[in-house]
């Protein structure tokens, strides 16, 4: 593998402990891992030796909005941040947070929010982020488990913080707003015994005080990051200085061993959420060298016109955001006339041709990136020359396209907050990497362990496995939880709990999550995520989630179909309606299983892994319905709740039910509830009965034993209790005919 070195042999399985791969690291880490920065031991120091470099670089930008109107980015320079962080420092201070303190922070990115991090960073006071996009339930909890002091917020999220002080009062002194104070506000703080400012007036505080800086260590902790987290209450990742400066130094040695050194002129755009490890260490390895940050306005509508006034260089996006990038390119360029999209297409397929031979992307089609892609190019600010995405996979076919038609480097990375992000990377220029995460960074060293249970075996001729991590980039643990902290770290290795597969150039695969594996009826295991995987493959939809359980023998799924293709689909098929209404045609959901089911044959699915029924969804899975985290992975018991809530989960069973020629659901007088009678189609002259969607959920006569034989007429017993909501089933013949499963359940896992 070309761009890995082995430091490590693989071991076999022993003691109960399963068997491992060998240990790797990046080729660009042969001889040893980057060296320390010189003089940097903590994130303060990342600012504070920038701003004595470059004092007068722009750091901070926003659009100055006059009469509604958004106008040029106004800017500030290193040497007035710097300036201001010492005021905020001192007020901070003169609040009573000593070193060691808990400061919270909540709300979009903003120049105020740097600020205020880099104050904290200033005293050693841990910064605790808030997700902008998190509810007051998951907000009180950090900011009591936490035991947050004080709280800079966001004017329009003051609110939100209110509702929490009932409990956080206990530890919350002080409330800081971004923006200003209304006198309803104040006098609700005030009442609750705390204090409130707005920014102006905060910083006034700490003017007539001085407070020194206290010696900040490498293993002091810089920030407690909660995860967003897809089940339960959020984790508090404890990241310490030198997890963000080793990992600092691994990607500028990485960038400039690919020939794409930051520099000074660089510019960002924040837009991701600082509260996200993601885009925490990209502002910092900017502040490093002295760029440029620019602010978006808030508003995911106006984004693309901040983009093209900022004009950023660097480009990081999670891959929700590039799909839309490419549906959208899509949309026009079909949308342009039959002579610009032949011309486009042409032009694409040349220019990939020539990237797949071996020729740089900047080298591979000059005239077509002229004339041709330049409009993409300036859709994107113009000087764009990197692109990188992260928080979750990108497919495969989206990366492929914007790799050729944004004339930028288009890289795919991963990594969590536990590992300070960066992980591994994709390397620029080539397309073998295309659908990897690339081999690591060269600061971490890495090996698959087997996973026995799914199939997975590290030391096979395609190792696959989880993927375990070590080096100095790992965080210092969960705060107040040295129980999970001991679950994922072993002899200094971290458990992602993704697996992945090593391709034969040393990049990464990632292909399936660990937990998130369940049984079905007839005994077979299924891996969800890499099923979700290949069947996002299909071009004609959006987002996929797919569900099952043991009491089901076969797999559902909810859709977001792509609007463009099922609009299409349905003008060649003469069927007319709106989105919506194209989504709960009959048609469109056989044409979309034909699609699911055609891929599934083409990757040589196993008949149980196949898609039986599906729901269409117009409406893309979101945060607002806390369907996906911040980071836009699926939150799979909340995806569970929200669909049974709205009744698909019994409708896509029944759909199923009907094609097997099972009873009709009637209802139950009594309770006025539905209720599905669904013996076995091969089982005789015994029914059950089960309540659907009113708890406590029951199944009425059940069998002690059953034996089943399956449509492949394979017979299997099961007699092993499963508890289920207070019902003890003891067969397979007693599985729930509805879409629904205890979250608990270690089952429930997908």
């Amino acid at each position: 593998m070309k761009h890995l070195i082995e430091v490590e042999k693989g071991r076999e399985a022993a003691d109960g402990r399963p068997s491992a791969g060998p240990v790797y690291r990046s080729a660009f880490a042969k001889d040893g891992f980057p060296p320390p920065i010189p003089g940097v031991d903590s994130c303060w120091d990342v600012f504070r030796s920038s701003a004595e470099r470059h004092p007068e670089n722009r750091m901070l930008g926003r659009r100055e909005v006059v009469d509604g109107k958004a106008g040029e980015y106004v800017w500030t320079t290193y040497k007035e941040v710097y300036d201001t962080v010492i005021k905020a420092g001192a007020s901070i201070r003169s609040r009573g947070v000593e070193q060691g303190g808990r400061c919270g922070i909540y709300g979009a990115n903003c120049p105020e929010w740097v600020i205020s991090m880099e104050a904290c960073n200033a005293h050693g006071i841990y910064c605790v982020p808030l997700y902008d996009t998190l509810g007051a339930g998951a907000v009180e909890f950090i900011l009591c488990h936490a035991e947050v002091q004080i709280a800079f917020v966001e004017e329009k999220k003051i609110a939100e913080v209110l509702k929490t002080l009932q409990n956080s009062s206990k530890f919350l002194r002080t409330i800081v707003s971004f923006g200003k104070v209304t006198l309803e506000q104040r006098e609700a703080v005030e009442k609750s015994g705390l204090a409130i400012f707005e920014w102006d007036e905060f910083l006034l505080l700490g003017c007539n005080n001085h407070f020194d800086l206290p010696v900040k260590k490498k293993d002091d902790i810089c920030t407690i990051m909660y995860t967003s987290g897809t089940t339960g209450d959020p984790k508090g990742v404890m990241i310490s200085n030198n997890s963000i400066i080793t990992l600092i130094s691994g990607v500028d040695h990485l960038l400039n061993c690919v020939h794409e050194q930051l520099h000074e002129g660089d510019v960002y755009m924040s837009y991701l959420p600082l509260a996200h490890i993601f885009d925490r260490v990209i502002e910092e390895l900017f502040i490093f060298h002295g760029a440029s940050i620019g602010f978006w306005r808030g508003d995911v509508k106006l984004l693309v016109e901040d983009i093209g006034e900022l004009k950023p260089s660097i480009f990081c996006a999670v891959p929700r955001v590039l799909d839309r990038i490419y549906t959208g390119l899509q949309t026009k360029i079909s949308s342009g006339g039959m002579l610009r999209e032949t011309l486009f297409n042409v032009s694409f397929k040349y220019k990939l041709h020539n990237m797949m031979r071996g020729n740089k992307h900047d080298e591979a089609a000059t005239i077509c990136d002229k004339f041709v892609f330049n409009k993409v190019k300036h859709g994107l600010g113009g000087k764009v020359r990197v692109i990188l995405s992260g928080a979750a996979p990108l497919a495969t076919h989206v990366e492929q396209y914007l790799r050729v038609v944004t004339c930028a480097h288009v890289l795919q990375g991963y990594g969590l907050t536990e590992t300070c992000a960066g992980t591994f990377v994709s390397l620029p220029n080539d397309l073998s990497m295309l659908g990897t995460v690339g081999p690591p960074v060269p600061n971490v060293n890495v090996r698959l362990e087997s996973v026995p249970e799914m199939g997975y075996d590290a030391l096979s001729e395609v190792p696959r496995g989880e993927i375990c991590i070590k080096g100095n980039t790992l965080f210092s643990g969960y705060y107040k939880r040295e129980d999970l902290t001991e679950e994922v770290m072993v002899d200094g290795w971290f458990h992602t709990g993704d697996v992945g597969e090593w391709q034969p150039d040393g990049s990464m695969k990632i292909i399936d999550r660990k937990k998130n594996i369940f049984k079905l009826s007839q005994g077979e295991y299924v891996a969800v995520e890499n099923l979700e995987n290949i069947y996002a493959l299909v071009s004609d939809i959006d987002s996929i989630w797919v569900y099952g359980n043991s009491f089901e023998s076969f797999l559902v799924a909810i859709i977001n179909p792509s609007k463009q293709a099922l609009e299409h689909w349905a003008e060649l098929n003469g069927i007319t309606g709106d989105f919506a209404t194209l989504c709960e045609n009959p048609k469109a959901k056989e044409y979309i299983l034909g699609e699911l089911a055609k891929i599934g044959r083409d990757k040589k699915l196993k008949g149980f892994e196949l898609i039986k029924a599906v729901h269409l969804d117009p409406v893309p899975f979101d945060m607002e319905r806390d369907l996906l985290t911040p980071t836009y992975k699926k939150k799979r018991p909340q995806l569970l709740k929200h669909y049974q809530i709205n009744g698909f989960g019994p409708q896509l069973i029944k759909s199923r039910e009907s094609k097997l020629r099972w009873p009709r659901t009637e209802q139950l007088p009594s309770r006025g509830s539905s209720v599905a009678v669904a013996p076995s189609p091969i089982h005789k002259g015994r029914l059950r009965r089960q309540i659907l969607g009113s708890p406590p959920r029951i199944a009425v006569r059940q069998p002690r034993r059953a034996r089943i034989r399956s449509k492949s007429n394979r017979c299997c017993d099961n007699t092993s209790p499963v508890q289920i909501e207070g019902v003890n089933a003891r067969s397979r013949m007693e599985r729930l005919r509805v879409f629904s499963y205890p979250s608990n359940d270690a089952r429930c896992a997908s």
